[in-house]
C-alpha cells in the first residue's frame, strides 16, 4: 500500500485552483461548473449533519441559493495515487430562509480523485463546525 504524501507544488496548484473554482461557482450559482466538478459518486455533508448527493447538492444551491462567500484558511493536501485529500479550516457566509446571513467556520475534510479524463473530482465533503473545546490540548498540540 502507498503512503498519503504531501501534494507536489504541481498538484497542489491543481487542486487549489479546484477549490477556487468550487468556491467561485457556489457564489455564481453556477451549475455547470459545480456538475462538472463534482464526482456522480459525491457524498457531501453539511455542517449541521445534513447529507446530500450530488444531485442533491446541486438543486440545494439552485434552490436556496445558500452561498454568499467563502474563504480558506491554510489547507493540507495529501495524495495517495490518484485520491487527494484536503483538510483545513473553512468559513461559509450563508442565507439564511428569512434573508439574513450569518457565517459559519469549521474543518473541512475534502477527497477529490483524478478521473479518467484526467479531471480532478470532489468525491467526499464534510465539514465540521468550531465549538467549545472542553478537553483543551495535548502536549503535543502546544508550540514551545
Amino acid at each position: 500500500m502507498t503512503d498519503a504524501t504531501p501534494a507536489s507544488p504541481e498538484i497542489r496548484a491543481e487542486l487549489l485552483a479546484l477549490e477556487e473554482r468550487r468556491r467561485r461557482a457556489l457564489i455564481d450559482v453556477d451549475l455547470d461548473t459545480l456538475g462538472d466538478l463534482y464526482d456522480d459518486a459525491l457524498v457531501h455533508i453539511h455542517a449541521p449533519g445534513l447529507v446530500h448527493s450530488k444531485e442533491m447538492l446541486l438543486e440545494h444551491t439552485a434552490t436556496r441559493r445558500p452561498y454568499l462567500d467563502m474563504w480558506r484558511g491554510d489547507l493540507e493536501i495529501r495524495v495517495l495515487g490518484d485520491v487527494a485529500i484536503m483538510t483545513g479550516l473553512l468559513t461559509n457566509r450563508l442565507r439564511n430562509p428569512d434573508g439574513t446571513s450569518r457565517e459559519m467556520t469549521g474543518q473541512v475534510t475534502q477527497v477529490i480523485r483524478r478521473c479518467d479524463d484526467g479531471a480532478w473530482r470532489y468525491l467526499s465533503f464534510q465539514m465540521t463546525p468550531l465549538t467549545e473545546q472542553v478537553w483543551g490540548t495535548l502536549p503535543s498540540e502546544t508550540k514551545d
